[in-house]
């Protein structure tokens, strides 16, 4: 078990979900409906799952090799992502299932996730990857897949500001840094 591997296996589910939807017919809201509700809830609770266990771990990773900056970048990074993926997510609720608005909404939902997940796996998987031991991949990889078995109903979603998760995952490793000495400071006009 690898928890590169397991988010990998997430991408490629949420990949084939989205291509599921695109094939059912407008017509059949019962099909769209249920298809988007295990859709939407596997994205947040894999959302989710990835800022408790994931990116925590690869900032302490990135701080050990001498990579903090890029660390708290890629986490800022996708912490953003997150919440646009959420964001895209309510709105979809705004339109009746298989209207061309709702269609339209969920297209927007895929953009912002594939955005995420492309990056995602150039970057940090790739970096954890490397610099992770395979101990530690394998113990995150079962906490990843315990977490997500026990919200498989799913989470609450909940948008975070990403500078204030990235010092709180900080403050939680044991970097004691002043206010405003992270590399973060440099990234506000993103």
């Amino acid at each position: 078990m690898d928890i590169t591997q397991l988010i990998l296996d997430d991408h490629h589910e949420q990949r084939r979900l989205f291509a599921l939807l695109e094939e059912i017919g407008p017509r059949d809201k019962d099909a769209l409906g249920a298809l988007w509700g295990r859709l939407s809830t596997f994205l947040e609770v894999h959302a989710a799952a990835e800022e408790a266990i994931f990116y925590p771990e690869l900032l302490k990773v990135d701080r050990r090799v001498g990579r903090l900056r890029r660390g708290e970048e890629e986490t800022l990074d996708a912490i953003h992502d997150h919440n646009e993926i959420r964001d895209s997510i309510a709105a979809v609720a705004g339109h009746e299932v298989g209207s061309d608005g709702w269609h339209k909404a969920v297209a927007t939902v895929n953009q912002a996730n594939g955005d995420h997940m492309a990056e995602e796996e150039r970057e940090g998987l790739t970096d954890f990857r490397v610099a992770a031991s395979l101990q530690l991949r394998h113990d995150l990889g079962q906490a990843f897949a315990v977490f997500e078995a026990r919200h498989v109903a799913g989470v609450e979603p909940v948008d975070k500001d990403p500078e204030t998760y990235v010092r709180e995952a900080e403050r939680g490793l044991g970097t004691d840094l002043p206010p405003g000495s992270l590399g973060i400071g440099g990234l506000k006009g993103r």
